[in-house]
């Protein structure tokens, strides 16, 4: 089933996938199979979609996640919204992010 989130969709992370943060990087586990595109998958996160994935707390629509972090990255708004909402979507198709009701 695929997932298009819009920007009032609220995200947190799968009780499915464990993550850490080492040296500086989030490494991304999954703890049951069909998690992402292959068995036993790990991944990173570049320097935006760790600011991205701390700010996803379940409580938050991915809209007020991309306000808050404009400043950040002293980008439009409407770029980072971009950025947020497809890293949601991406992260939600493989199972990492679980989009709230």
């Amino acid at each position: 089933m695929t997932t298009h989130l819009d920007l009032n969709a609220v995200c947190a992370r799968s009780g499915d996938v464990v993550a850490r943060e080492i040296e500086g990087e989030i490494l991304i586990v999954p703890l049951v199979a069909g998690i992402g595109d292959a068995e036993d998958e790990l991944y990173t996160l570049n320097e935006t979609g760790h600011a991205i994935w701390q700010k996803l707390d379940g409580q938050r629509t991915l809209k007020e996640v991309a306000a808050s972090l404009v400043d950040e990255f002293d980008d439009p708004l409407a770029e980072v919204e971009k950025d947020v909402l497809g890293f949601a979507n991406e992260l939600t198709r493989r199972g990492i992010l679980v989009a709230k009701p």
